[in-house]
């Protein structure tokens, strides 16, 4: 692997972490966090090339997969399964898939990671095809169930991206649009939930929002489809309506019973 080298499991930069009062202890978890955003920034070019090739497939008709096990696999799924109610699109659009099926979700299902076969057979069940792309998450670069699926994938002419916080790490290696991420070492030597979750979480923040801008999803700065599927979000679609059409709350929460959406209300009256 040439100079691959494994900084998420390098030494914690802090000792004796179990004499530390609390203050001191969020102080350098705190200290550590603000390095993850400028991490983020340095690999925002491989961000944008990944965004170009999901927005171009999507525009084609295909989907995107999250493929990833453990905080990975739960990112991505966090990720996919708030694109239909921001968005107002179908749920099929965008999925996450975990290592260990859904009950991977809550607890961890022991080897599931490990299976490097798993994870394209995880594909077929959505009848995957050229059209989709496919981002493997791994922290590590190096779980068998995502390099596997995205060698798969690729084999099979799909788009692949990933992301990882190992830079040149195999992952890397087997993706066609790779985003590396050099958070370094974890607070807790190893425990890649933190700097790396949280740079994961930044990455995937900026794919679906900035992909669902350009398939014409927001208006403005505003979730005009978003699905009006509880009380706040009623209210923020009046106030919405309230601020464009500039019309009463009374007017604003008529045109949404009429209509069922901002975007059908400004686009029917």
């Amino acid at each position: 692997m040439g100079d691959f080298e494994k900084i998420t499991e390098q030494d914690s930069l802090y000792s004796n972490l179990e004499h530390m009062p609390i203050g001191e202890c969020i102080s350098a978890i705190n200290t550590e966090d603000q390095k993850v955003a400028l991490a983020v920034k340095k690999a925002l070019p491989q961000i944008e090339k990944l965004i170009e090739v999901v927005v171009h497939q999507l525009k084609k008709g295909g989907r995107l997969f999250y493929i990833g096990a453990g905080t990975s696999g739960r990112l991505g799924i966090l990720d996919a399964s708030e694109c239909p109610p921001t968005f107002g699109v179908s749920s099929e659009l965008i999925q996450g898939i975990i290592a260990g099926g859904n009950k991977a979700i809550r607890k961890a299902v022991e080897n599931a990671e490990d299976n490097t076969n798993q994870a394209w057979k995880d594909l077929q069940k959505h009848q995957i095809s050229s059209k989709d792309v496919v981002i493997g998450i791994a922290a590590s670069g190096t779980t068998p169930y995502v390099i596997g699926g995205i060698q798969q994938a690729r084999a099979n002419q799909l788009k692949t991206g990933c992301i990882t916080c190992n830079p040149k790490s195999p992952l890397v290696v087997s993706t066609e649009f790779p985003i590396e991420v050099k958070v370094g070492p974890e607070f807790v030597t190893g425990s890649s939930r933190m700097k790396a979750g949280t740079a994961q979480k930044m990455i995937l923040n900026m794919i679906s929002t900035t992909a669902m801008i350009q398939l014409g999803r927001v208006k403005g700065n505003k979730m005009v489809d978003m699905q009006l599927s509880n009380y706040k979000l009623n209210q923020r679609a009046i106030e919405m309506l309230m601020g464009i059409k500039n019309i009463s709350s009374t007017e604003a929460e008529l045109l949404l019973k009429r209509h069922g959406s901002v975007r059908k209300a400004l686009e029917n009256e």
